[in-house]
C-alpha cells in the first residue's frame, strides 16, 4: 500500500515538474525577438513550444502546461514575445491563437499518441504529423476565428492572411520531429503523447 502510493506521489511530482518546465520552456521562447505584422499578429518561434509540449508530454500534460503559461501572461507578466503580458492582449487580433496554445498543445499530444513510434526515425515522423495537425492546422483554424470575431475580418480574408504563418510553422514542425528524434535516441522509452510504456 505503501510503495503503491508512493509511486502515484512521484508521478505527480514529476508530472508537475514537467509542466512547470514546459511553461517555462515558453517564457524562454518568448525572449526571441518577434516579427510584426500589418494584420496586428506577430510572427514567433513560441508555437514550437505548443508542438514539443503535446509531443513529449502528451495532451493532458501539454494541455496543463501551456494552460500555466497563459495563466501567467494573463497575470500580467511579460511572457509573450516582445515582452507582452496582462490581460490585453487576450483582446487584439492574435487573440485567437493564444487561447488556442493550450488546446493545440492538447491535440497534438492527443494525436502523437496515436501514431506509430518505436524506432527514433518513426517517432520524429509521428512527431512532425502530430505538429503538423495539433499545432499548424487546429491552432490556425482557432487562430483564423479570433481574426474575423476580434479583427471584423471576413473568414476569407482571415484565412488568406494566415497563410503567411504556414512556412514557418512547417519548419518548426521538422525542428519539433528533430527534437524527438533526439529524445528517442537518447531515452528510448520516454512517453512520446503521453502514451504508457
Amino acid at each position: 500500500m505503501t510503495s503503491s502510493y508512493n509511486t502515484v506521489s512521484r508521478n505527480a511530482s514529476q508530472s508537475m515538474a514537467l509542466v512547470a518546465l514546459f511553461a517555462a520552456l515558453m517564457a524562454v521562447l518568448g525572449l526571441i525577438p518577434k516579427i510584426d505584422l500589418p494584420l496586428g499578429v506577430p510572427i514567433t518561434i513560441q508555437s514550437l513550444g505548443i508542438m514539443l509540449a503535446g509531443c513529449l508530454l502528451g495532451a493532458r500534460r501539454g494541455f496543463a502546461a501551456l494552460a500555466l503559461f497563459l495563466v501567467a501572461v494573463a497575470a500580467g507578466l511579460p511572457l509573450l514575445a516582445g515582452g507582452r503580458g496582462g490581460l490585453g492582449v487576450f483582446m487584439a487580433p492574435s487573440a485567437g491563437y493564444l487561447v488556442g496554445y493550450a488546446l493545440a498543445a492538447g491535440v497534438t499530444g492527443a494525436v502523437m499518441a496515436l501514431l506509430p513510434q518505436g524506432t527514433a526515425l518513426r517517432t520524429a515522423a509521428s512527431a512532425f504529423v502530430a505538429s503538423a495537425l495539433g499545432g499548424v492546422v487546429f491552432l490556425h483554424a482557432v487562430g483564423i476565428a479570433g481574426l474575423a470575431v476580434l479583427a471584423s475580418m471576413p473568414l476569407s480574408k482571415a484565412f488568406m492572411a494566415d497563410l503567411l504563418f504556414v512556412p514557418g510553422d512547417l519548419v518548426k514542425c521538422v525542428l519539433c520531429a528533430v527534437i524527438v528524434h533526439t529524445v528517442a535516441k537518447a531515452m528510448p522509452d520516454w512517453p512520446f503523447g503521453g502514451r504508457a510504456r
